[in-house]
């Protein structure tokens, strides 16, 4: 219903500030580690502080069933659009794990708090994996959603070239993303087509056919074809896979060996089918002794959009337990 009207194909491109989406949230701009983040918040001040983090091809919006229900549950719940993405700054650098760490323990600061729980899905979980090993005093949890530990993803994308290395390397997935301009052309032309065809991909079949399957994919195409964010999304996985050949990767896998102190939550689809639930499995070599695995049957590479009822129960279960 939101996302009944795009931008005509060769039309303008959309405002980043039409994707603040009314609701029971107030949105605000944050000043962390150098850049403007937007945010929106839901919840009373002074609650226990939840920070979301989206994945790709999402922006803040992919929160919103999550949103209320956190702040409902006594939380302050507030979901990023993370550098690059939907009303946050775009600037030309910075998609490194390090920096987008940087980001989020700065966020956490200037929202006013010495620490909160990091909730991540896609992208954004393995944010929240590298802000809880290089910032640890940021963190008092950690839920991952469709999101195994980095050095999960390397080893198994390393050692099951036809399994998770297939997955995640094949189908336009990373390595077509390290090719100059291209990626941004196929991620922005036919009003972001591409957008709603890799959700398509990656979900579980139950949501394929539903209005809010059409929902979500209609508002992530349109967060897609704000100015920068095509070029900004293909950069975070420009420094993923050249990373890993370069000094800098090295040192990466190094940091994020940190076993986490804090509780973690991973949640994860039975039927993903770009990061696997074996590769999630293998998370729990890094994950620390207070990790907690939910595999969702029929579920895909978006659990709190695939089964928001089931997730969200999921992760007030699991961020009221520390209370």
């Amino acid at each position: 219903m939101l996302w009944s009207r795009r931008p005509a194909r060769g039309g303008p491109s959309p405002d980043s500030s039409s994707l603040r989406l009314p609701g029971p949230w107030q949105h605000r701009d944050v000043s962390a580690n150098g850049i403007r983040l937007h945010v929106a918040e839901c919840g009373a001040p002074g609650a226990p502080l939840v920070v979301l983090l989206h994945g790709f091809p999402t922006f803040w919006w992919t929160w919103r069933r999550q949103l209320p229900a956190l702040a409902d549950a006594g939380f302050r719940a507030v979901a990023v659009d993370l550098r690059g993405y939907g009303d946050s700054d775009k600037p030309p650098r910075g998609y490194d794990l390090w920096t987008l760490a940087g980001d989020v323990a700065g966020l956490v600061r200037a929202l006013g708090e010495a620490s909160a729980r990091i909730v991540g899905h896609g992208w954004g979980g393995m944010i929240g994996w590298t802000v809880t090993a290089l910032h640890p005093r940021r963190v008092t949890a950690l839920a991952v959603l469709g999101a195994p530990h980095p050095l999960a993803v390397r080893q198994a994308t390393l050692r099951d070239a036809g399994g998770q290395g297939r997955a995640l390397l094949g189908r336009g997935g990373v390595l077509a993303a390290q090719l100059p301009r291209w990626p941004e052309r196929r991620l922005r032309r036919s009003d972001a087509a591409w957008v709603e065809r890799v959700m398509r991909q990656r979900a579980g079949a139950g949501w394929h056919d539903t209005d809010d399957f059409a929902a979500s994919a209609a508002g992530n195409r349109r967060a897609m074809q704000v100015p920068g964010v095509a070029y900004c999304a293909s950069e975070y996985y420009r420094w993923a896979a050249r990373s890993q050949g370069r000094a800098e990767g090295r040192r990466f896998a190094a940091a994020v060996r940190r076993v986490p102190a804090v509780p973690v939550l991973q949640v994860h689809g039975a039927d993903d089918p770009y990061l696997l639930a074996s590769t999630a499995a293998a998370s729990q070599r890094w994950a620390g002794p207070h990790l907690r695995t939910e595999v969702l049957a029929d579920t895909g590479h978006f659990p709190h959009e695939e089964r928001p009822a089931t997730t969200t129960g999921l992760l007030l279960d699991f961020l009221s337990s520390g209370r």
